[in-house]
C-alpha cells in the first residue's frame, strides 16, 4: 500500500496499542477514517508480522452478510486464533445492527485488540456509552490540514499551493485525482450526496427532502454567520416553505452528527455565559462547502474562518465565539487551561479595518496570546501586543503553549 503518514492519529494510536480499550475512530465520511485503520495495521504488522488481523469494512459487498452483532460475532470467533495476537478492525460499525454486543463480547474475552470507525457521532451514546463505560478512546480524524495537504499532493509552500487548499479542501481521496478543479469538484459533488442521502436522509428517514436540501444550501451560504433555527424557518417561510424552527433544530442536528457540521457556541468572555441562540457553523470540509455552492459561486473570504476554524480543531482545541458587549471575536481556542484569541480578516487595506481587527482583541485584558490572521501579503507585525499573522503562516503554527 503507497501511504503517506498522518503521523499525529498514529502516535495517539501508538499509545493505545494493545490495551483493553475499544479504539473508536470517528469522523466525516472521506476524512481518512479508513486510511488510517490500514496505517494502523500496516504498523502493527510492521512490529509483528505475524499477528493475525480479522477486518471488516462494511462498506464492502463482501461484507454485507455481517449485518447483526450475531452475524458479527459468528464471523469473528471463526477467524480469531489462539496462538497469535489478534487485532479487530470494523469499518463503519453503525452499519450493524446491535454492534455494541458484540464489542462488548470480545472485549470481556480480552482475546484482542479492537478498533472501529464510523461516521455519526450518536455511535457512541445511549447503549454503547453504558455497556463501554471507560472502556473505549475516542480518537476524531479530521480533514487534511494544511501541512498533510502539502505533503499529500507533494506541493511547496507558496499562495498557489495554499489556494488549491483553501478551493479543494482536505478529503484526502483528491490525491489520486486529475488536478482539474471540475474533476475534483464533481468529485466532491458526489461525496456530498453520499454524506446526505445516505448518513442523513436514510439513517433520520428524512421525508422533506426539498425542503433538507434547501436548509444544506442555506448552511453553506451562511457558514460563519449568527443562525438562529427560527432565522431559517423564516427565511424558509419567505420562500413559500413553511417549516416550523423545531424541525429545522432537528435537522441540523442530524447533520452535526454526521460531522458535515459544526455549532460553534458564543460566550461572554468576561461572564463565561454561553448564549443559547445567534450560533455559528462551520463544515468539517470546506471543499464539500465550496462544492454545494458551486465552482462559479467559490469565494476565498466566505470559507477563511472556516479553515482557520478547521486548523484550530484539528490541533485539539475547543473552540468557541467570543462576545463583548456589542463587539465580537472570531474565535476563543482553548486547551490545557490556556487559551488564544483569532480575529480573521480577508485583507487589512486601511487603518480603518486595523482598528477594528486589532482593537477587539486589545479590549481583552488577560495576556494569552491573541492573533490576526489575513491573507495581506505584507505583515503588520505586532501591533500592542497582537500579533499579525499571513493564513499560510498560522496554518504552519501548532500554537503549543
Amino acid at each position: 500500500m503507497d501511504t503517506i503518514d498522518r503521523v499525529q492519529y498514529i502516535e495517539k494510536i501508538k499509545n493505545y496499542l494493545n490495551k483493553n480499550l475499544i479504539k473508536v475512530f470517528i469522523g466525516q465520511r472521506r476524512v481518512g477514517k479508513s486510511y488510517l485503520i490500514k496505517l494502523t495495521i500496516q504498523y502493527i504488522l510492521k512490529k509483528n508480522p505475524d499477528s493475525n488481523i480479522i477486518y471488516i469494512d462494511k462498506e464492502l459487498y463482501d461484507f454485507d452478510h455481517i449485518n447483526t452483532y450475531q452475524n458479527l460475532i459468528t464471523y469473528i470467533e471463526e477467524l480469531l486464533d489462539s496462538t497469535k495476537e489478534n487485532y479487530i478492525f470494523i469499518d463503519e460499525v453503525q452499519e450493524i445492527e446491535a454492534f455494541e454486543k458484540a464489542l462488548r463480547h470480545f472485549q470481556n474475552q480480552n482475546k484482542a485488540d479492537i478498533y472501529i470507525s464510523g461516521s455519526n457521532a450518536e455511535m457512541l451514546s445511549g447503549d454503547l456509552a453504558s455497556m463501554l463505560s471507560g472502556r473505549y478512546v475516542q480518537i476524531q480524524i479530521n480533514s487534511l490540514s494544511y501541512i498533510e495537504f502539502l505533503t499529500f499532493h507533494n506541493l511547496d509552500d507558496n499562495d498557489e499551493s495554499l489556494y488549491k487548499y483553501l478551493k479543494w479542501g482536505g478529503l484526502p481521496y483528491i490525491k489520486n485525482l486529475q488536478k482539474d478543479d471540475v474533476v475534483i469538484f464533481d468529485y466532491l459533488s458526489n461525496i456530498l450526496s453520499t454524506i446526505l442521502f445516505k448518513d442523513v436522509i436514510a439513517r433520520y428517514k428524512i421525508r422533506n427532502i426539498d425542503f433538507f436540501e434547501r436548509l444544506v444550501l442555506y448552511m453553506a451560504s451562511n457558514s460563519g454567520n449568527l443562525i438562529t433555527s427560527k432565522k431559517i424557518s423564516d427565511y424558509l417561510k419567505s420562500q413559500k416553505v413553511d417549516i416550523s424552527a423545531k424541525v429545522v433544530l432537528s435537522y441540523m442536528q442530524c447533520l452535526q452528527n454526521a460531522f458535515l457540521i459544526y455549532k460553534l457556541n458564543r460566550v461572554d468572555i468576561h461572564s463565561k455565559k454561553v448564549f443559547e441562540i445567534n450560533n455559528k457553523y462551520y463544515f468539517e470540509d470546506w471543499g464539500l462547502r465550496n462544492a454545494l455552492v458551486g465552482l462559479n459561486h467559490y469565494s476565498v473570504p466566505d470559507i477563511l474562518e472556516n479553515v482557520v476554524f478547521s486548523h484550530l480543531k484539528t490541533l485539539g482545541y475547543q473552540v468557541s465565539v467570543g462576545v463583548m458587549k456589542d463587539l465580537e471575536i472570531d474565535f476563543i481556542a482553548e486547551k490545557g487551561g490556556k487559551k488564544l484569541y483569532i480575529q480573521v480578516a480577508y485583507l487589512i487595506p486601511d487603518e480603518k479595518v486595523k482598528l477594528r481587527e486589532f482593537g477587539n482583541l486589545l479590549l481583552i485584558k488577560d495576556n494569552y496570546p491573541k492573533y490576526v490572521v489575513s491573507l495581506d501579503p505584507v505583515q503588520i507585525g505586532q501591533y500592542k501586543g497582537v500579533e499579525h499573522l499571513h493564513l499560510r503562516a498560522f496554518l504552519k503554527k501548532d500554537f503549543n503553549i
